[in-house]
């Protein structure tokens, strides 16, 4: 043989004084073969450079060995990690994960699932924008595709890996009301974007109900905005009495409290806010962060390990008791407010006349262009 040229299945068959048959067994762990001829058909294999072809082994088992893994974006370490979970899992078993983010877009998530359909992902991960009326997921289930949605809370016959987000926002009332904060206000993205957001707010508006204060004051904005700035400021300037504020995720929380200082607003002097992740930069400012903790890897491993138990027809894995998927964190960013202001104080801070805020405002849009 040639040694320039690929090693073939038959090369190594050849090689070993056996048939193609036998070297296939061996190669894919199909069935019993001596250790001697095993042995054989190993070291032609490796002499001969073979390199078994992972097309022909799908061709051969009707699976691609792949698996879709959808989700919002990377740029938020929640997701990162959840991947790397999963992706963790199912290299274990010899699958590879295909990765795509769809920026909170409900468009771009339909696409990609088709797209990664076309190219016969043998199951999905996935986060959608809204368990309940994803196209794409609808597409999954229709041509019954294995999936485990993660961070979604899926109807009864979907299998999924989320945190009890209601709980935890009623957690988070009562962290803010251990504090002595009766006027909230919550902030996320829109929530046709994100139905983990609309469950938390869910579970804060009755949070508030339950502990007789008022409803949450709401404010929605785009994954793209540039302009949280000035939203925030508008935001506080309607709610005058506003003096603590849950955000959807930390990430968020976190240019929170950069848009607060940039309107001459202290956190938590003059604002309280609580985020919900438990990422770990939330630990590493100033102050740091209060928040929701979470363990994202371990969702996306259990994903990961759900998806595999539906391929290979085995028991799927036992996931956590709900109310074991959060913990409560305290950080600085969370404190008694301030003595009552006097009237007109904060519109004050905020007023257009203040210099500091019309520059540090000038800057952020300078920045976004």
């Amino acid at each position: 043989m040639d040694l320039r040229q690929s090693a073939t299945i038959k090369d190594v068959a050849s090689h070993a004084g056996c048939g193609v048959g036998t070297v296939s067994r061996v190669l894919n762990q199909s069935g019993p073969t001596s250790a001697g001829m095993k042995k054989r058909v190993l070291m032609a294999v490796k002499e001969l450079g073979f390199e078994f072809s992972e097309v022909g082994r799908s061709l051969q088992s009707s699976k691609t060995l792949t698996i879709g893994c959808v989700v919002p974006s990377v740029a938020n370490p929640v997701y990162a990690d959840a991947v790397q979970g999963a992706q963790e899992t199912f290299q274990s078993a010899g699958y590879q994960t295909l990765l795509v983010c769809t920026n909170y877009d409900p468009d771009i998530e339909t696409q990609a699932i088709r797209t990664l359909t076309a190219k016969q992902v043998d199951g999905f991960v996935l986060t959608v924008s809204d368990a309940l009326s994803s196209e794409g997921l609808k597409s999954i289930q229709k041509r019954e595709i294995p999936h485990c949605l993660l961070f979604n809370l899926g109807t009864d016959n979907v299998k999924s890996w989320a945190v009890d987000d209601h709980s935890a926002a009623l957690s988070v009332v009562k962290a803010f009301i251990e504090k002595g904060h009766q006027n909230l206000g919550f902030l996320a993205l829109k929530f046709k974007s994100s139905d983990r957001a609309r469950e938390r707010y869910q579970g804060f508006v009755d949070g508030c109900n339950h502990f007789s204060i008022p409803k949450p004051a709401l404010l929605e904005i785009d994954e793209d905005s540039d302009a949280l700035t000035g939203l925030l400021k508008e935001f506080l300037i309607q709610n005058p009495k506003l003096t603590g504020i849950f955000v959807s995720n930390d990430f968020l929380a976190l240019e929170t409290i950069r848009c607060a200082r940039d309107l001459g607003l202290t956190v938590p002097g003059d604002l309280s806010i609580i985020g919900f992740d438990g990422i770990k930069v939330g630990t590493m400012v100033e102050p740091t962060l209060a928040t929701i903790v979470t363990d994202p890897k371990v969702m996306g491993s259990g994903a990961a390990r759900s998806v595999l138990a539906i391929i290979q027809g085995v028991e799927p894995p036992v996931q956590p008791d709900p109310e074991l998927t959060f913990s409560f964190r305290a950080g600085g960013s969370l404190a008694f407010p301030a003595a009552e202001r006097k009237d007109g104080e904060r519109a004050a801070t905020l007023s257009p006349s203040n210099n500091l805020t019309k520059k540090n405002f000038k800057n952020q849009q300078e920045r976004s262009i």
